[in-house]
């Protein structure tokens, strides 16, 4: 039996759910699973009843399977979960959390209450004010980040009451302590947030009277007054105005264990002229709407209970200082005690960042404080500029920050005061602040700032250099003002000739530099910042070819486990040096990449971490294989296995979810490997890859992606990888319906099979062989072929092999008009495919046994046939397999007088094939609803599309389905020469194939 300290399992339900086991995060499904398992988690131990989980996971309406979907809920939570079924068990009529199995938040905060409390009954005081501040810590959020539907809003409702009642014996315990200064500002935001609690209007009233600010104390409380009598037309209660009337008459009952003397402060009044220190605002600055609409309009909601606090961040050259200084200039007018600007130089080249002392010194001076009033100390100048800016409205802009330690101490108090601070990293220790992350521009922004900066004439004489040029400028901001500043200092360049210089990646970051400004100066600033093994890691990380990675994929290419390598990249990410596409995934900027990738001239990169990605990627694609693909043989690779973390890859949905997300890294892994000389990997990765390829439909990647692998294998020398690789491009020639290139690659494939003695191999080729004749219409060769085939793959127990061959068996029977032996072979092949336990190869075999029942007039068995492939395939799985089922099913339903359905399967069928690369499969889905059209009334529709069929199946060599299609367009024509002339030319082609008339599709 599972348990808890094995897998080490925790759920956190206060904010968004999470589940974690042994430090990994869990993937626990879509909306209605995590509803299920928060209902459960909220009350751990108890049986709750499915009617109640239904409750719980629809707002309302729930759908009539809804039970049903509850329990294929709980049924995923177990797969999904480590340990999944002694964690949910089912108990009577309901499903319940066995609470021994895995701590959660919730318990842990309920635990973490009760200690406090008995802490504090025994006079320990600060134990007890420690151990709320823990409790309190584990609140991220409401329950489900506030997305549970009424009955978890209504647990999260109880929840967030029980979380104030604790802030508020916590604050209560502090200042039993003598604490007052240092809760003002977490007593301001709580009540900002629930501005009618007077418990805690009260706390912070206590708060500042004993930090020696007993007007303000007082203000609170006129404050709260006025807003009861708006909001609820009463009076403060009377424990909150006994508090008052002491503060008023500075009671000595209110004073704490031990006050803190309050700094002494010299009040002195702003100068009659409002100071405005903010930089110019660009002329032409261009774009970045929605950021500043987003300034502008928390601008207006100001803060009653302090300063406004706008923090925006960004990599290095995006524009941050630009959107501030123009927001700024928007804002000045309702500022009118003065606007100030202070670079504080976190990230300036050869400067060192500016201290609190020298900014205080600076921004006192702004403000008119003659240098002699100003203290030495930063305490004391932070509390003379707090007690300067009270009452005041002012703007000031902090620009440049490094970190929030910088910003602290240069906050004011009042609640008039407006700071924006821009930094490269995300400040999150600013608490309160509204924060903006912006990153690159929109290719529309990009299109404006070159037209601004150039000249909107220049762009529309070159529109496509002009978009080329701003995306390898990666849409940033500076390093297209530096790209536009060079064209104007060089009147002759075109902007085709400076896109064509920035498309060498190893001269972009030179190109994209002028005077003082460059893009690799700026992005190295940021580089500095980081410490050693972050630097190393942000290098090595560039190394990786996708567009995106995870955290597996990091681990492996830096050599430690994906926590670790996580843990990295967030560090990355907070710096603004990789970018976040969605939780999980990292990538980096195409200039960034760039300058991490040059850093390479100033410390060699790490020689084992490209083998160790492609072995990681190896080793994990042979493990998703085994699973997607049963039947598949293993082949030996001369590779050892990775040594590094592989992410959860135990069952086929979880394979194929990895699979498609890492498929783009997979390819440009191949790509790698080839330019780095990595033969034997490009062959294998490419092997296992093409499988996946081929289940997609992706064709032409399968094609490329093989011959690639061909000539890899032909460098290696390697007969066996030669022969498998030489097979798989046959498959992609006969599905892309290149059958001369196609033929060649299977002859070669068998020839160098009989030369190995290689059976496997040799059995796959003589399949493609006769794929290749049954197509180009030599019906008894491909019969041949298939025979030797299957014969071998029975030998050799290769179900999955024989499954596939019986398909290609079925078709070229049914093409010949041999129904029955269509049916034979067909049901064989889908007999294999279920004892297998895959589906991926089912419903085109199905399929096939519907054709043949069609062909032998068994119309209501082949719609049950197609009806079960409908079923199989879904919503996915390869489009051209998915279109030739849709199109039969609606030939099918229409033979048996069915009403066309809404939509029309005949249509979404055609629509799936105008955008694939398959013309075999295009021509036969054309012939199929050519005649269903014809059937139908509208001969128009079907002569077009069986014309369209005939120039396919010609241009190709397909002469089955082009005597079909001669056919279609005579019976479209009606009775007129050319039509004639069209069912002469098909009633040779079917004699020349040997396919009697009485044997035909009708």
């Amino acid at each position: 039996m599972s348990t808890a300290e094995e897998f080490r399992l925790r759920f956190n339900i206060l904010g968004p759910i999470e589940g974690w086991s042994n430090g990994e995060r869990l993937r626990l499904g879509g909306v209605i699973q995590e509803r299920v398992l928060a209902t459960l988690l909220l009350e751990p131990g108890k049986v709750l009843p499915v009617s109640r989980l239904v409750e719980a996971a629809w707002d309302e309406d729930p759908p009539n399977t809804a039970s049903h979907q509850v329990r294929k809920a709980v049924a995923d939570l177990r797969r999904r979960i480590p340990g999944g079924a002694e964690v949910l068990v089912t108990d009577g009529p309901g499903y319940r959390v066995v609470e021994e199995q895995c701590e959660i938040d919730v318990a842990e905060f309920a635990l973490l209450i009760r200690n406090a409390k008995l802490a504090a009954a025994d006079g320990r005081t600060a134990e007890a004010a420690e151990t709320l501040r823990n409790a309190l810590a584990l609140w991220r959020g409401p329950v489900l980040a506030g997305g549970g539907g009424p009955v978890i809003e209504r647990a999260s409702t109880s929840f967030e009451e029980r979380w104030l009642t604790a802030a508020e014996q916590r604050f209560d315990l502090h200042l039993a302590l003598g604490d007052a200064a240092e809760l003002v500002v977490e007593l301001r935001e709580l009540v900002e947030k629930h501005p009618l609690r007077e418990s805690l209007r009260g706390q912070l009233m206590l708060a500042l009277y004993r930090s020696g600010r007993q007007a303000e104390a007082l203000d609170e409380y006129g404050k709260v007054r006025a807003l009861l009598a708006d909001e609820l037309g009463i009076d403060p209660g009377p424990q909150l105005t006994k508090l008052y009337e002491g503060i008023l008459r500075e009671s000595p009952e209110l004073a704490g264990p031990e006050p803190a003397p309050a700094a002494p402060v010299v009040a002195v009044a702003l100068p009659a002229e409002p100071p405005s220190t903010l930089p110019y605002d660009l002329a032409d600055f261009t774009g970045r709407d929605r950021e500043l609409a987003e300034i502008l309009d928390g601008a207006k909601h100001g803060n009653e209970q302090g300063p406004l606090v706008v923090a925006i961040d960004g990599m290095g050259g995006c524009g941050k200082t630009s959107l501030a200084v123009r927001a700024a200039h928007r804002l000045a007018p309702d500022y009118p005690d003065g606007q100030l600007h202070l670079d504080l130089r976190g990230h300036t080249p050869g400067d060192q960042p500016v201290s609190a002392g020298i900014a205080l010194d600076t921004l006192l001076r702004a403000v008119g404080i003659p240098g002699h009033l100003i203290p030495d100390d930063v305490p004391a100048r932070t509390a003379l500029w707090r007690s300067t800016l009270l009452g005041k409205r002012l703007l000031i802009l902090f620009d440049n920050a490094a970190d929030a330690d910088a910003i602290h101490p240069l906050l004011p108090l009042s609640p008039g005061c407006l700071v924006m601070v821009t930094s490269r990293a995300r400040l999150v220790d600013l608490d309160g602040a509204q924060w903006i992350s912006i990153g690159e521009m929109s290719p529309e922004d990009s299109a404006m700032l070159v037209a601004e900066t150039l000249g909107a004439r220049r762009v529309a004489a070159e529109p496509e250099a002009a978009a080329e040029l701003a995306r390898l400028c990666g849409h940033l901001p500076l390093a297209l003002r530096i790209a536009t500043a060079r064209l104007r200092n060089r009147p002759r360049w075109t902007l085709q000739y400076l896109a064509e210089r920035l498309r060498d990646e190893t001269r972009r970051l030179d190109e994209l530099s002028s005077g003082a400004r460059s893009v690799s100066a700026t992005l190295r600033l940021s580089y500095q910042a980081l410490d050693e093994e972050c630097r190393r890691a942000f290098s090595t990380l560039s190394l990786h070819p996708g567009n995106e990675m995870d955290p597996h994929a990091a681990g492996a290419l830096l050599g430690c486990s994906s926590r670790d390598a996580e843990d990295l990249l967030e560090m990355l990410l907070d710096v603004h040096l990789v970018q976040q596409p969605e939780i999980g995934l990292y990538t980096f900027h195409d200039l960034v990449r760039s300058f991490a990738q040059s850093l390479f001239a100033e410390a060699p990169e790490d020689s084992g971490a490209v083998e160790r990605l492609l072995r990681y990627y190896l080793t994990a694609t042979e493990v998703a294989c085994d699973l997607l693909y049963s039947g598949r043989r293993r082949r030996s690779t001369g590779i050892d296995p990775s040594t590094s973390e592989l992410p959860a890859l135990d069952t086929p949905q979880r394979a194929r979810t990895w699979f498609r997300r890492e498929q783009g890294s997979l390819l440009a892994a191949v790509t790698l490997a080839e330019r780095r000389g990595h033969d034997r990997f490009v062959v294998c990765l490419a092997r296992n890859l093409v499988f996946q390829l081929n289940d997609l439909g992706l064709l032409e990647e399968f094609g490329a992606l093989s011959r690639v692998a061909v000539a890899a294998a032909d460098r290696l020398q390697d007969l066996a990888l030669l022969g498998v690789s030489l097979s798989n491009l046959g498959v992609a020639c006969w599905k892309l319906g290149r059958l001369s290139e196609g033929l060649e690659a299977a002859r070669k494939s068998r020839d160098v099979a009989i030369e190995l003695g290689d059976l496997h191999t040799q059995a796959h080729s003589e399949s493609i062989l006769g794929q290749f004749s049954s197509l180009l219409g030599d019906f008894s060769a491909a019969l041949e072929h298939m025979e030797t085939a299957i014969a071998h793959e029975r030998d050799l127990d290769m179900p999955r092999a024989e499954a596939e061959s019986l398909t290609i068996l079925s078709t070229l029977y049914e093409q010949w008009g041999r129904y029955e032996e269509a049916r034979v072979a067909a049901q064989r092949s889908a007999d294999l495919s279920r004892r297998l336990g895959q589906h991926e190869g089912l419903p085109g075999a199905i399929t096939d046994l519907a054709f043949a029942h069609v062909g032998l007039g068994a119309h209501e068995e082949a719609d049950r046939c197609l009806t079960e492939a409908r079923a199989l395939y879904g919503d996915a799985g390869n489009e051209a397999n998915r279109a030739l089922t849709l199109a039969l099913s609606a030939d099918v339903e229409h033979r048996l007088g069915k009403p066309v359905r809404d939509p029309d399967h005949a249509e979404l069928a055609l629509d799936m094939m105008r955008t694939n690369s398959s013309p075999l499969r295009r021509a036969k889905v054309e012939n199929v609803v050519g005649r269903l059209r014809r059937r139908q009334g509208d001969p128009a529709t079907a002569l077009e599309l069986h014309t369209h069929a005939h120039e396919l199946a010609a241009s190709l060599g397909y002469r089955i389905e082009q005597a079909y299609a001669l056919t279609g367009m005579a019976d479209s024509l009606g009775d007129v020469p050319e039509a004639e002339r069209y069912r002469a030319e098909a009633e040779r082609l079917f004699t020349e194939l040997g396919v009697p008339a009485d044997r035909r599709r009708d």
